[in-house]
């Protein structure tokens, strides 16, 4: 019996591997299939033989074979021709990337004034609330929830989180505090006014907690990769996400992000260079870098500085928080 299964099984491997599944590929017409904002696809198979009929999908709706990109956002997307030979269909998948029409315009920065802040908060979120700073710190047995008066550094209310937790991005949404954590996978959502816990939520798709910031209406998450993801302010379910690029590249580690003005502004988190990026929401584009070179040299140096995190903006100043932290990731 053992002999005769096996016999079996080498049988229906060998008739699948006879398939008349033509080896053909999509052509995009695009150098490496990689494409700029505006350009258009002159999709077609690589080989014919045989077929009858092809529909070209992108990212699982109907295209026609020359499509101009103009309404995708930026990034990997999918590409897939469904094949009809004489009584046969099959399905051809590739990918497309989508890069910025435009480089992104670089900024600089002034400082118009400085504050105390307590350099061993490991700081992670940061948002205004008038004229109160609200602070998610991180680090396994140290993070933490603050209220702090920004003008003096010294913190109104300090809720230590659990030790289990790493705390990561804050955001505030009318008298809510929502709170991420790094790797557990779970945020926290806490009243406004007396830091009370409310509830938790899961993460599902997204791979970690790093940044958060809300329009109003819906929240934005990074997860350390080029991804940012849209959260629904009520439920906190994710429904779907941004890919971060300029017209060259990829901007991975997005880290702590702030809502300024109808764009995310980002940290990365990157160990040789000082800057952040604003980010079109609705799209990835990165539209500017701010360089903030330098500003590390005018903060308390001490051993464990490192890089650029913590970023608020006062809405009523229109100006603009940094704070730096230790390295974590």
């Amino acid at each position: 019996m053992k002999f005769s299964a096996a016999f079996l099984f080498a049988l229906l491997v060998l008739k699948c591997g006879n398939s008349d599944t033509p080896n053909s590929k999509i052509k995009t017409g695009m150098p490496g299939d990689k494409a700029t904002w505006g350009d258009t696809l002159n999709l077609s198979l690589s080989k014919t033989e045989g077929v009858k009929d092809v529909v070209f999908f992108l990212n699982d709706n109907p295209i026609a074979s020359t499509h101009a990109l103009t309404d995708e956002k930026m990034g990997v997307h999918r590409l897939m021709a469904k094949v009809t030979l004489e009584n046969k269909t099959f399905e051809i998948n590739s990918t497309l990337t989508l890069f910025a029409p435009e480089a992104p315009q670089l900024y600089s920065y002034e400082v118009l004034n400085t504050y105390p802040h307590d350099f061993t908060a490991y700081t992670q979120g940061l948002e205004f609330d008038g004229d109160l700073l609200y602070e998610s710190t991180g680090l396994n047995g140290k993070s933490s929830l603050r209220v702090v008066d920004f003008k003096t550094g010294e913190p109104i209310e300090n809720k230590p989180l659990d030790d289990a937790y790493f705390g990561e991005g804050l955001t505030l949404v009318e008298d809510k505090v929502i709170q991420l954590t790094w790797k557990a996978m779970q945020g926290f959502v806490y009243d406004k006014a007396s830091l009370t816990m409310l509830k938790s939520f899961p993460y599902t798709e997204s791979k970690e907690g790093w940044g958060l910031c809300n329009d109003g209406t819906q929240l934005y998450k990074s997860d350390g990769t080029e991804k940012i993801w849209m959260l629904d302010s009520e439920t906190y379910s994710e429904q779907g996400n941004i890919q971060v690029m300029t017209n060259k590249a990829a901007i991975k580690n997005i880290n702590e992000l702030e809502w300024v003005e109808g764009k995310i502004f980002a940290n990365t988190y990157q160990f040789d260079r000082e800057v952040a990026v604003i980010i079109d929401p609705t799209s990835g584009i990165v539209e500017g870098v701010i360089d903030f070179s330098g500003l590390k040299k005018q903060v308390k140096q001490h051993a464990d500085l490192n890089v650029l995190n913590g970023i608020a903006y006062h809405p009523e100043r229109k100006t603009l928080f940094e704070v730096k932290i230790m390295p974590k990731k």
